[in-house]
This record gives structure tokens, sequence and C-alpha cells, in this order.
């Protein structure tokens, strides 16, 4: 362990994980610890670790509410994006962890701290977001991973090692782990306990944002969402910050129980890991900007973002925010999205986010008169289709010839 390390800035939750890491920083490193606790949307879990820091006897304690940078610098241009990791997940965990490197980082600068700490596990994904983030932005900043130098490397030894230190952990249940759980204003995360078992089903009073899609109400409800430049400017002609909106439509989504997820995903260390995932407003936001894009991208614009998508997915998921290659990506993206502008209708019902409705009054590209199959008074020579399909189709006639001679 190092003698030189005489400040430590810890990412710090209030939850199990962080408040023995707080402790057992103090107990092997002997340095001094500043908190932070980004509150990007996770309600209740803000001021009891403020509570706790105190209560442990944390002198420097930075509680920053990040919201609306977290939607409008991160959540936002990634959902310009359509970013989708394996088809489904839309990354809420992800997305969160540049924008704490990035703070984690600054508090490092202002308190003359030399290293920083995190809760993320030597298995996970976040130890490497968090740390490719901090190295990115502070090469020279040292970094405690303690997932990957003490020995109470289950939750059982956890919750053993907080009692003996009377550190309070919410949501024990008995002898019984509780869920590891991420939350923010993108998603709340669920993992461990019977998730473990891929064959086992969630346990219904798991879910916190969302109701069964089979319990949600029996009418539909619609939403009119406005996108400027590719982001939510407004829901049903109200206008809302990014935070707002986003915090709006996690409210009426989720009443509708939209936004589940269960999946077994590939972790960027290697292994595979079955997680559940609540995100509501995102599942929305998802949908509706697709359905925007339709009509006022340029069609090889729109496959191309498309054949790009995946790779900016993987970027994120894999903590490569802060790289040049994401920066480039994003520049592409953003430029694309100046013409995305119009209305969005969308129908929630049971679970599901139907669009059933699009229009811009400045950048559609959709022609009625073309698009039409009345008469369309000759907007659009259908004669002219003959030659274009002869000379698509001449590659495969003449191999065609070949393989019949």
């Amino acid at each position: 362990m190092s003698s030189e390390t005489n400040k430590v800035v810890l990412a710090y939750s209030g939850g199990l994980d962080t408040s023995v890491i707080l402790q057992w920083l103090r107990d092997s490193y002997n340095c001094e610890i500043v908190t932070f606790t980004a509150d990007l949307g996770q309600g209740g879990e803000v001021e009891p670790a403020r509570e706790k820091a105190k209560a442990l006897g944390i002198k420097e304690i930075y509680i920053d509410d990040l919201k609306e940078d977290f939607v409008r610098d991160y959540v936002f241009p990634m959902f310009r994006a359509n970013a989708v990791y394996e088809g489904e997940y839309l990354l809420g965990t992800s997305i969160a962890r540049p924008l704490i490197a990035k703070r984690l980082i600054e508090i490092a600068n202002e308190t003359g701290a030399n290293a920083v700490s995190h809760g993320a596990t030597g298995k996970g994904n976040d130890q490497v977001r968090f740390e490719l983030g901090c190295y990115a932005l502070r090469p020279d900043i040292q970094i405690i991973s303690p997932w990957r130098e003490w020995d109470l490397n289950s939750r059982e030894k956890l919750l053993a090692y907080a009692a003996k230190h009377r550190i309070p952990v919410e949501m024990k249940r008995g002898n019984a782990s509780p869920y590891s759980m991420d939350a923010n204003l993108l998603h709340i995360s669920y993992e461990g306990g019977v998730l473990e078992d891929p064959w086992a089903e969630a346990e219904e009073d798991m879910w916190r944002w969302s109701v069964a899609p089979e319990n949600a109400p029996d009418h539909a409800q619609f939403l009119d969402l406005t996108f400027k430049n590719g982001d939510v400017v407004s829901i049903d002609d109200v206008p809302y910050s990014p935070a707002e909106a986003l915090a709006l439509l996690n409210k009426i989504a989720g009443s509708h129980g939209v936004g589940r997820l269960d999946i077994v995903e590939n972790r960027y260390v290697g292994m595979k890991s079955r997680g559940c995932y609540e995100t509501p407003g995102g599942s929305v936001l998802l949908k509706a900007h697709r359905a925007i894009e339709s009509i006022t991208l340029d069609r090889e614009v729109a496959h191309l973002k498309d054949e790009l998508m995946p790779r900016y997915a993987k970027l994120i998921y894999n903590g490569y925010w802060w790289s040049p290659e994401r920066a480039m990506l994003q520049n592409m993206i953003d430029a694309s999205q100046v013409t995305v502008n119009g209305k969005v209708r969308v129908k929630l019902y049971k679970g599901s986010v139907s669009v059933v409705g699009r229009m811009s009054d400045t950048d559609s590209l959709f022609d009625e008169n073309i698009a039409t199959f009345e008469d369309d008074g000759g907007a659009y020579n259908q004669k002219d289709a003959e030659g274009f399909i002869k000379l698509n189709a001449l590659r495969l006639r003449i191999a065609a010839e070949k393989q019949r001679s």
C-alpha cells in the first residue's frame, strides 16, 4: 500500500460497498478522505449519504446536483445516436460514469488530493469506466480500487464488516444479501441475489419505478414530444429542461409498465452477467427519437448512423466516453441532428410504447405527393423504375447466365 497517498476523493453513494470502503480507506491508508456524492436523480439516497459521511467523521463532503448536466451533456447526446448495447440495453449505468469520473478529478484538483477511489468490483465494468475516465482527465492520478486489494470478496463479508463497525445498511433482509442497485435519472439497475440464476424470474417487489404491465391502466395514454436538434424540448407543448423532461417521462411511462428489461449481457472484462433494468423515460425517448429521424434524416445518413451506432454504444459501455474516437463520432452525430426537428406522438399501453404520429413543419423529407398510392399528378414517373431495376439486376443476371452455361 502506498505511503504517498495524502488525500483520497471517494465516489460515495452511502450504500453498503462505499460505506465499508470509507472505513477501510481510513484504516488501510491512514489518509484524509473527501467524499463525493453525485445527485444524478437517485432521489432519497443523497442526503443519507451526507449524514453517514458525517457520522464517520468526514469533514469535506461534496454532494453535487448534477441532474441537468447529466441529462443535457451525457444522456441526450447518447440518445441522438440511438445508442443501444447488444440490441437491448439503454446504457443507463454506463453513461453516468464519465460524469462521475470528471467530477472526481475536479474535486481532487480543488482539494489537493492525489488519489481517487471507487466502489466498483474487480469483476465489473464500472472499474474500467471510472478509471479510463480519470486517467484521460488526469494522467498522474492514483486510483485505489478496494475490491482489487481487500479480502471482503462477498456481500456476506461486507455485511459482516459493516456490522462490526456499526455501519448502517439499508434493505438488509435477515442473512440474505441485498440486490446490488444503481439508480440515476435515466434508469435503475439490479444485480445479485436471485438474479445470479439466469433462469430465475425477478421478484415482483424488486421493481421500483414501474408497475407490472398486466397491472397497468386499461386505457392508453398519448404524449406529444417536440424535438429540436434531436433533443426533447417539450411534452404536450409544455417546455421542460432536459432533466425535467426525463423525470416526467419516467413517471408517466413507469405508470404504464414501460421500460422493464431482463438481460444477460457481455461485460467488457469477459464474463456474462444477468441484470434487470428499469428505463421508462429512456424507452420512450429512444422510440420517439427514431421516429422523428425517420422523416427528417436523409436515407443514407440514417443508415450510416445505424451502422456506426453499435460501435458508439460499445465505446460508452466499455468506458471510452473521453476517447478521441467517441468525440469524433459525437461530432458527426450532432451534425446530423440539425434538421431533426418536429413532433412525435407516442401511445403508452401496458408495457409498450408505440409511435402513432410524426410531423415536422420545417424539415420533413416525407412528400405526400410522391409517396401516395393514389394519382400523384406526375410527381413520380413509374416508368423510371424499369431502368433502375434492370441496372441493379445487371450483376445478378450476369451471374445467373454464367451458372446456366
